[in-house]
C-alpha cells in the first residue's frame, strides 16, 4: 500500500549512443547531424568514426560537439566496429554520413526495444532522398526488397540493413569478437546479421524509413562492388552457414 512517504524509484533512463562511420563525406555529415539535433528524443551520445577521411569530415563533427574517433584501417567494417566497441549506450544505433533521419527515428528505437525486450536488434526502411524524382519511391522499394529476398534465405532470417539498424549494447559485445571486422571488403551489416541473428531475434523498426542517398547506384563499377562485396560477405561464412545447416541450427536452437 502507497503512503505519502512511499518513495517509487522511476526506472533509469535507457542511454543511447549513434554511430556514424564516415569517409570524404563533410557535406553529407554536416547535413546529417543537423537532422539528428532536430530529434524528438535526442541521443545521449553521438559518435562519428572518421576512417581516414582527407576533407573536412572530422572538423564538421568537431564543429557540431560530437564524438570524433579516429580509425585508420580501411573499410566500414573497421570503422562501424570501432564505433559500436566504444559506444557507452544501452542501445547503439547505426546510420551513415549520407543518411538523413526523420525526427522520431531515435524515439521510435527506444521505443520499439522497450515494447520487445526479448529482441536485439531491429532494422527499418529508406527512401531516395536524391536521384529522378519520379523514380525515387519505386527505386527504394525495389532496392531494399531485392536486398531482402537475396539475404534472408541465407540468413534464415530478416538481415540487418546497415543506413537504419540498431542493437542492444549486450548483443553486439557478445558477437563482436566473431565479426570480420578486418576484411574491408565485406558488408559490415550483412555480416554483422549472420552473427547476430545466430542466437539473437532480429525485429522489424516502425515508423518512418530513413533519408538514404542513390549515389552508390550511380555508376556500374559502384553497383558491381556492393554486389561482390554482398556475395564474399556470404561466402565467407560457409561451410558453418551453409544455408541447410543454418536453418537446421536455428530452427532447433531457439524456443
Amino acid at each position: 500500500m502507497l503512503t505519502p512517504d512511499t518513495h517509487i524509484e522511476s526506472p533509469e533512463r535507457v542511454q543511447i549512443t549513434v554511430v556514424i562511420p564516415v569517409k570524404n563525406d563533410a557535406v553529407e555529415l554536416a547535413r546529417c547531424l543537423s537532422a539528428l539535433r532536430l530529434q524528438t528524443r535526442l541521443a545521449d551520445e553521438i559518435i562519428v568514426v572518421n576512417n581516414a577521411s582527407s576533407d573536412a569530415s572530422a572538423k564538421v563533427a568537431i564543429a557540431a560537439g560530437v564524438t570524433v574517433i579516429e580509425c585508420s584501417e580501411p573499410g566500414i567494417p573497421a570503422a562501424s566496429s570501432r564505433g559500436y566497441d566504444l559506444s557507452a549506450g544501452d542501445l547503439i544505433l547505426r546510420l551513415d554520413a549520407d543518411c538523413v533521419p526523420p525526427t522520431s527515428w531515435v524515439e521510435h528505437v527506444e521505443a520499439a526495444f522497450a515494447d520487445h525486450p526479448d529482441v536485439a536488434a531491429f532494422t527499418g526502411g529508406a527512401y531516395f532522398i536524391d536521384g529522378p524524382r519520379p523514380l525515387r519511391a519505386v527505386l527504394s522499394r525495389i532496392y531494399l526488397l531485392a536486398y531482402v529476398l537475396a539475404a534472408a534465405p541465407a540468413l534464415g532470417h530478416r538481415p540487418l540493413f546497415g543506413s537504419n539498424f540498431a542493437m542492444r549494447r549486450e548483443a553486439w559485445h557478445a558477437i563482436r569478437s566473431a565479426v570480420h571486422r578486418h576484411d574491408p571488403e565485406l558488408h559490415d551489416d550483412l555480416d554483422l546479421s549472420f552473427h547476430l541473428g545466430e542466437h539473437h531475434p532480429v525485429g522489424r523498426l516502425g515508423g518512418e524509413p530513413m533519408g538514404i542517398s542513390m549515389r552508390p547506384f550511380r555508376s556500374v563499377i559502384s553497383f558491381r562492388r556492393r554486389m561482390y562485396r554482398g556475395f564474399r560477405t556470404v561466402l565467407v561464412h560457409w561451410p558453418h552457414d551453409f544455408p541447410p545447416s543454418r536453418w537446421y541450427r536455428l530452427a532447433t536452437q531457439r524456443p
